[in-house]
Order: C-alpha cells, then structure tokens, then sequence
C-alpha cells in the first residue's frame, strides 16, 4: 500500500517573515495601549485638578465687538481705589496667589487671566499689547468694577498697563511696575542672548505644534519637571501646572511671544504718565550660574543686569513726576512669588497715595 508523501516544511525565510510581521504588530498594539493609557492618564488627572482647583473669580463676556470670548476676573476685599494686577507672560492670574490675600486686607484687588490663560476662553489673535488692553477695557466695563484702578504689573505686563494708562488715561489713577520690561530692552541685551532669544523662538514654534498631542496622550505632564527644592508649596506648583498644560495657553503665550516686538513698538509710542503714584520694584539679584542661558556668561548677564537696574528700570521710575524705584537685592525677576511682601507693601504706598492728593486728570 502505498504511504502519502510528507507535507513538505515551509521555507525559513517564510517563517522568518512572519515572525517579523507578529512582532510588528506586537509593537503596533503596545503602542496603541500605551497611547490609551497615556490618553486615560491625561484624562484622569485634568478631571481630578479640575476638582481640587475649581475657577476662581468669574467668567465676563466681552460683548458683541469679541464675539464668543469671555475673561476670568476675581476680585476679593473692599475699597478703593481698585487694584488691577496684570501677569507677565506665561503666567496665570493665579500668580498673584501671594500677593492679593494681603492687598485684600486694605482695598479691593482684581487678577485676571488674560485670552487663553487659566480659566478664561481663547481669543483674537495675534495677542499684541494693543489687543490685550482692548479686551481688558472690555473685560473691567462689563465687570462693574468702579475707577479709577491702581494698575499692578509684572514682567511683560509693565507693556499692557502703560498702554492702558495712555489710552484710557481717566481710568487711572496710579501705577506698581515689578521688574517690568521695557522698550529698548532687546536692542541693549548682549549679542548672545540676542541670539538666543531669537533661538528660543524658533524652538517653541516647533514644540507649540506638538503641545496638542503631548498634552493629549499625557507626555507633558508625565515630563513636566516638579520643582520639590522650591520655596512655593506643591499645590500652588500643581495648580500652576494644571493651568499652563492646556493647549489654548500654549497657543497665547507662543503668540505673546511672537509678538514681543511689535508689543514694544506701541510701547513706544505712548507718552509718559503725568503725575500719577508710580512704584517701581527691581529685581537685584543675579542669577545663579547653574540657570544661566546656555552660551551666555555669567559676565554678560552681571554688565546686562548693571543696564536693567540703573538704566531701563530707571528709565519707567522717571515716566511719572511722583515716580520711585525700589530695587530688590534679594530678589530675582519672580518678585511675586520671591518677595509678595514687597509687592504688597508698593501697592499700599500707591493707594496711600491716591487717597491723599486727587484724582489726576486725563
């Protein structure tokens, strides 16, 4: 009887192929799992923020001329003048958490977040200086809030209330500048951090396309350095990262930026602030070696520095003819988290003042 012949084997590189194609797909599903995962993660841990940081102050609308765009405002305390404190860029309202409790104990004091930041909605962009003070006169008309205000600002903020100060002059009634920029401050930094700056721009460009998906799937968060040797509590640091890692501040901050030049020109050209209480608090402190800018010398950022301190701040101390400059040798530029004290204790000296001499005219 005759026996059928065996089945013959399969070439190697047949199951070589296959073998390759099982590992493929292997990897395929453990990157989509860990995409899920890291989808479920984000999810789970923006719900969990949003409950353990709930809004604080109010949603405004704007009005029919910013349609569908509405700020937070949050006011606390009683008195006047109001005080309206304006962040730096890249920084929420919820910066002045150190600073407002204390203002609150001697006169009303508003933050507020501006297009795109913590809890108010994305707005027009390009988000140029002009544009901010237009939403922010928007923002205080619609609020009810009573003028004139005693405008406080940090950082890239100084550009948004003297703006403010020269378009809605009546509203005004004395200003707080702490370590604000200035101007001319681009054209007189060193070579090298010129250069970097113009890097750094370039850079986040890039990295601001990616936000969406790295806020999505949870790598921003899972990468976002947690300070634990800083001076601030963990909450205030949890809060701060709850708000920053929302792709609408992504975008507000990135188009702040981009347009820091532009900014500084309508700067320019506004005049100076009459005989309004002005304080200006400097930042003294150098920074340490260990944070300096790749490619800029401890050097250049002390000559830098010498010209921030002694010039440029100098320069906004004499925009007012009832104008001071208080510099801050323990400090660095985060004044408001490093010395809040000193910023409370500026915004007291301008109120004191308000209330002692007249309004001024416009």
């Amino acid at each position: 009887m005759a026996t059928a012949s065996p089945i013959p084997a399969p070439p190697k590189k047949n199951r070589w192929v296959r073998f390759v194609k099982r590992v493929l797909i292997g990897l395929v599903l453990l990157l989509v799992c860990a995409a899920l995962a890291g989808a479920a993660y984000q999810a789970i841990a923006n719900w969990r923020d949003g409950r353990r940081f709930p809004q604080e102050g109010r949603s405004i609308a704007l009005g029919a001329e910013f349609p569908g765009v509405s700020l937070n405002l949050h006011c606390v305390g009683q008195g006047s003048p109001t005080v309206i404190l304006e962040s730096g860029l890249g920084v929420p309202a919820a910066g002045w958490d150190l600073v407002m409790p204390d203002v609150a104990k001697f006169t009303r004091v508003c933050s507020y977040d501006r297009a795109g930041y913590g809890w108010s909605s994305a707005g027009p962009m390009p988000q140029t200086t002009d544009e901010i003070v237009k939403e922010l006169h928007a923002l205080l008309a619609a609020s009810g809030e009573k003028g004139p205000y005693v405008l406080v600002a940090h950082s890239f903020g100084g550009y948004n209330v003297r703006v403010y100060a020269d378009k809605y002059p009546a509203d005004v009634a004395g200003l707080v500048l702490v370590d604000t920029s200035h101007e001319d401050q681009e054209q007189m930094m060193p070579p090298s951090l010129q250069k970097l700056t113009e890097e750094q721009v370039k850079q986040l460009d890039s990295q601001r396309r990616l936000m969406p998906i790295l806020i999505f799937f949870g790598i921003a968060r899972l990468t976002a350095g947690d300070e634990s040797d800083s001076k601030l509590s963990k909450d205030f640091r949890d809060k701060m990262k709850y708000l920053e890692l929302q792709t609408k501040f992504i975008d507000a901050a990135f188009s702040e930026i981009k347009s820091f030049s532009q900014s500084a020109e309508e700067v320019r050209r506004t005049g100076n602030l009459g005989d309004r209480p002005l304080v200006v608090l400097t930042a003294g402190k150098d920074m340490d070696a260990k944070d300096l800018p790749k490619g800029v010398s401890s050097e250049e950022m002390r000559e830098f520095r010498k010209t921030w301190v002694n010039d440029l701040q100098l320069r906004q101390t004499r925009l007012s003819t009832h104008g001071k400059q208080i510099v801050m040798p323990d400090s660095t530029h985060m004044i408001p988290m490093e010395r809040p004290d000193a910023v409370v204790a500026a915004i007291r000296d301008v109120c004191d003042a308000v209330r002692a001499g007249p309004t001024p005219k416009s």
